[in-house]
């Protein structure tokens, strides 16, 4: 009876080892599980990217200002389109171009359907040929008109938004003076035509 309690209690040994082994590696599996977890970068450096690239395409471009949503396509400033224009056209001539709105921008044709193509209607001349009136300048209060003829300066001129033409919108331009004394050169030549029919008015009457 000694000899087969012998084994016996030395194998409840062994099973008593081996659970306290098979215990100490499930601890140490599950540790390391979740130290992964805590210092796996993957998803959050993904994330990350996303992000960026999502904010890049959703910029909005500076021209887009001057846009306004929903009108009519060939109502729209040219900043906001692409037009196809040939210099070979003749001047003073109509001419016709085919033009395409920037991303970005949203317009409508004639029955208020979404366009992006389309063609506008202008005259064949370059933006230094057009009328003064389609387009401002700079002005220059340190050129003064004293004399005759009067004086020029160089100005910066740029066209109109809503004005059509080929070539750079904004060109330099000599213009006339147009200030004296601190006073535009039409107002001082108001007063100076004030003070003369006042100077004629003051003279005496001789006799008849």
């Amino acid at each position: 009876m000694a000899a087969v309690a012998g084994p016996v209690r030395g194998l409840h040994y062994l099973c008593r080892v081996l659970f306290f082994f098979w215990q100490f590696c499930i601890l140490l599996g599950d540790g390391e599980l979740k130290s992964g977890i805590l210092k796996d970068p993957g998803p959050l450096s993904t994330f990350t990217v996303a992000a960026r690239a999502a904010d890049t395409s959703t910029e909005i471009p500076p021209y887009v200002m001057k846009c306004p949503s929903n009108g009519l396509c060939s109502r729209l400033p040219a900043d906001c389109v692409d037009c196809a224009t040939n210099f070979s056209c003749v001047y003073g001539k109509p001419v016709t171009f085919d033009c395409t709105v920037k991303p970005s921008v949203t317009c409508v044709d004639q029955d208020f359907k979404s366009q992006r193509n389309f063609i506008i209607n202008m005259t064949c001349r370059f933006c230094w040929q057009l009328p003064e009136t389609d387009y401002e300048c700079s002005n220059s209060t340190s050129c003064m008109t004293v004399s005759c003829p009067r004086q020029r300066y160089l100005a910066n001129c740029t066209v109109w938004d809503h004005i059509h033409c080929l070539g750079n919108r904004t060109f330099p331009k000599m213009l006339y003076c147009n200030w004296t004394g601190g006073y535009k050169w039409s107002t001082a030549l108001a007063l100076s035509l004030q003070v003369q029919e006042g100077a004629h008015a003051q003279l005496p009457v001789g006799p008849h």
